[in-house]
C-alpha cells in the first residue's frame, strides 16, 4: 500500500471539495420540504393499505372460526 504524505492528501482534498458544486441553501431547503410531504404520503398510503389487509384477514378468520 503506497504511503501518502498527510499535508499532500490534506491539500488534495481542498482542491477536491472546491470542485464540487454546491446546492443553495433554497434548493436543499425545497428538496427536503418535497422528501416530507412524500414520506408523508406514502406514510398514509401503505397505512391504509396495511388496515384494508388486515380488515380483510380478520374477517377470513371470522368465517372458520
Amino acid at each position: 500500500m503506497a504511503k501518502v504524505n498527510p499535508g499532500k492528501f490534506l491539500n488534495e482534498v481542498k482542491v477536491e471539495t472546491a470542485k464540487v458544486s454546491w446546492p443553495r441553501r433554497q434548493d436543499v431547503v425545497r428538496t427536503t420540504i418535497m422528501v416530507v410531504i412524500m414520506t408523508s404520503l406514502l406514510g398514509i398510503f401503505f397505512f391504509g393499505v396495511d388496515s384494508a389487509f388486515s380488515a380483510i384477514v380478520k374477517f377470513l378468520l371470522s368465517l372458520i372460526g
